[in-house]
């Protein structure tokens, strides 16, 4: 999976961080050598999606997203797919857990970007300026315990 700006970019900086990270993390478990090296990159992927979700998860319900429920729906619904697949991750149908980080997972995300998430981006733009946002992010952070790689809650660019 190729971060690409052309692509996925949102022009929110928190929500596109947390989506580069996340193609970093599929690419992890892409490249495992071998099945306790996926399994370990499985989880650190599932750990970052649960953050990014709740932050995501936060932001829509502090904004009074109008799709907030049925989005906040596809995060549980892929939550709920990623435990099921790591649970197979380390035994015999490992196979079948790595074909799901390859393939199933990153068309997903491709789609689930490009629609729900670009909604929630053209949003959030209209929400708040920059200060707004900052006070946002830092309510999300909070209920969610992620802060973006490299990121500062008072540089809130949308």
């Amino acid at each position: 999976m190729t971060w690409s700006d052309e692509t996925y970019a949102l022009g929110v900086d928190r929500m596109d961080d947390t989506h580069r990270e996340f193609v970093e993390l599929v690419n992890a478990c892409d490249s495992a050598a071998d099945k306790a090296a996926f399994v370990a990159a499985f989880k650190a992927l599932l750990a970052h999606t649960e953050q990014h979700f709740a932050f995501e998860d936060s932001l829509m319900q502090q904004t009074a997203f109008s799709s907030a429920e049925e989005h906040i729906g596809e995060h549980r619904k892929v939550l709920a797919e990623m435990a099921q697949f790591l649970k197979r991750a380390g035994g015999p149908m490992s196979a079948f857990a790595r074909e799901y980080v390859r393939a199933r997972l990153p068309e997903w995300f491709g789609i689930h970007a490009s629609t729900m998430d670009s909604a929630l981006a053209f949003h959030l733009k209209g929400t708040a300026d920059a200060e707004a946002l900052a006070a946002l992010y830092a309510s999300a952070d909070a209920a969610s315990g992620i802060t973006a790689k490299g990121a500062d809650a008072t540089s809130a660019t949308a």
